[in-house]
Formats: structure tokens, C-alpha cells, sequence
């Protein structure tokens, strides 16, 4: 019969067997201090209010950024306006060095170097693209433009803006959803497509196999029965096309079994003039989707 240990063996004992739990605990916090070090010994850009540096950046933002962003980094459609002093994901210059580094899950930003565009970039590129991005960036007016409130009223009343589009879930389906608009296109850009939509044909559906998402190009097909189809494309491949009416009913069509198909790069939505809609009352439906975009 073995002899019990005494009070002092048993804390030792005791004190031992924690310390081997916490070890693998401890040199997991080690790692992650480690890894993050880089980043965090810079809180912010340590070039920033470089010159030569946001020049720099300005080679690598084309490069690598501009093809979602827009030249300017003033949004592409596809990515957002990044001259706005406010962005949705970041807030500071390390943010934006995370971001760019490992992209954001569930959107369309990739993480640095692995898409199909651009090159994979040093952490002093990066420093150099966010320089850039800082030197592009449009002061926040002292005065909000336009009255958000009014601008809904008009969305979902007499601009009939929601008989196509979409916003937070309300509206229709005709249109492309606007929930994000107002966080990725410019507010010049989103009066343009108002006034003359088909200068721009907006994107439609996004699918992580494509690499860009189909436009809203207008279509009229003709079936083998005779029935006459116009709507817009929301999906297309090779052997079908999937196109939305203005009754919101959704055709799946083969293309080899149609009579006819034709496309047009002509808006389906009509071009929205002063006499319409006057240039106070676009400006608060772009407030609206400005406040809506930025949350």
C-alpha cells in the first residue's frame, strides 16, 4: 500500500500538471503575438504623408486594385469607392493593411495575391497602396447633401424607384439590388445612371465561378410556340440564358431551341430627366442610398 502524499507534494503536484496544460496554451499565444507582430508594431502606415509613396502606390493600385476600384479608386461596380473619408470595413490605416492582406470573407475582396489579377504584394507595396488611397480621398462635406428621409419617401412613392429595385429586401427584382450602391458607386455615378442608365449597364448576379458577374443587358426571344420574351439577362452560359420580365417572372430558355435572341446594350430602365425627376429630388434619393450603403 503506497503511502498518501503530503499537502506540500500534492500542490507541487498539482502546480505541475496545470503548468503542462497551459504550456500548449501559452506557445499558441506566443505564435499568434509573433505572426502579428509585423502589422501591430505599425498601428498606422509608416508612410504615411509620403509623396513619393502614395506615387508608388498609385503604379501598384493600377495594377492590382484598380480593375474592381476604378482608376482613381473612385469605384468600379464591382468594388467600392474607396475616396470616401468613411469605408464600411475599415477605419484605420491597419484595418485597411488586414483587408487588403487577407481580403473580407463572403464578398467579392480577394486576399493579396490570390485571384487571377495583379501580383502578390510585399507589406511595403501595401503601405504604398493604402498612402495612395489616403491621398485620394474626397473631404466629408460640412453638410450632409440631400434629405435621406424625403429621398425614401420618393424611392418607394412617386419616383417608383421600387418597381424595380431592391433595397434591404423591399422592392422589386427587375432592376439590380441598390442595398450597396450607395457604398461602391460615387455620387456622380449614381446620378449618371439615373439620367442616362445605358451608358453604363449595371452588374447583375455574382457567382464565385465567374470571375465578373453578367450585366443587365436587355434581350427579346422569340420561342418555338411564337411567344415573344423581353425582359434582361440575370444569368447566362454557353447553352442557356436566364432572363427576368417586367411582371418579375423568371424564363429559363435554351438557346438552341429559340426561333430568335437578341440583345441590346439599351437600358431597360428609362433615362429619368429633369422634368421627371428634378435634380433636388435625385440628390435625396442619393442621400437615401448613401445612408443605406454606409451601414
Amino acid at each position: 500500500m503506497s503511502k498518501p502524499m503530503s499537502k506540500k507534494k500534492r500542490r507541487k503536484s498539482a502546480a505541475a500538471s496545470l503548468s503542462a496544460h497551459l504550456m500548449p496554451v501559452a506557445r499558441m499565444i506566443l505564435i499568434a503575438i509573433v505572426i502579428a507582430a509585423p502589422v501591430l508594431a505599425f498601428a498606422q502606415n509608416p508612410l504615411a504623408n509620403d509623396p513619393k509613396a502614395a506615387k508608388a502606390g498609385e503604379y501598384e493600385f493600377r495594377i492590382n486594385c484598380a480593375l474592381c476600384h476604378g482608376l482613381g479608386a473612385r469605384g468600379g461596380g464591382r468594388g467600392p469607392d474607396l475616396t470616401r473619408p468613411v469605408k464600411k470595413h475599415t477605419h484605420s490605416d491597419s484595418d485597411m493593411f488586414q483587408v487588403i492582406s487577407n481580403g473580407i470573407s463572403g464578398t467579392a475582396m480577394p486576399a493579396n495575391g490570390t485571384n487571377g489579377q495583379g501580383v502578390g504584394m510585399t507589406d511595403k507595396e501595401i503601405w504604398q497602396i493604402i498612402s495612395y488611397i489616403r491621398s485620394q480621398e474626397a473631404k466629408a462635406p460640412a453638410q450632409a447633401l440631400g434629405n435621406a428621409k424625403h429621398g425614401k419617401d420618393l424611392f418607394y412613392g412617386d419616383a417608383n424607384c421600387s418597381l424595380c429595385h431592391m433595397v434591404e429586401g423591399k422592392g422589386g427584382r427587375l432592376g439590380p439590388d441598390l442595398t450597396s450602391v450607395g457604398g461602391s458607386r460615387t455620387r456622380a455615378a449614381i446620378i449618371d445612371s439615373v439620367r442616362d442608365p445605358s451608358r453604363r449597364l449595371a452588374w447583375g448576379l455574382t457567382e464565385a465561378t465567374k470571375e465578373f458577374p453578367q450585366e443587365y443587358e436587355s434581350v427579346t426571344a422569340a420561342t418555338p410556340d411564337g411567344k415573344e420574351i423581353k425582359g434582361v439577362t440575370l444569368n447566362e452560359d454557353s447553352f442557356t440564358v436566364q432572363v427576368i420580365d417586367a411582371n418579375e417572372q423568371i424564363h429559363l430558355l435554351e438557346k438552341d431551341k429559340l426561333l430568335s435572341f437578341q440583345k441590346s446594350r439599351q437600358s431597360a430602365m428609362p433615362k429619368y430627366g429633369i422634368d421627371i425627376l428634378s435634380d433636388k429630388d435625385l440628390e435625396d434619393i442619393v442621400a437615401y442610398l448613401v445612408s443605406v450603403g454606409a451601414k
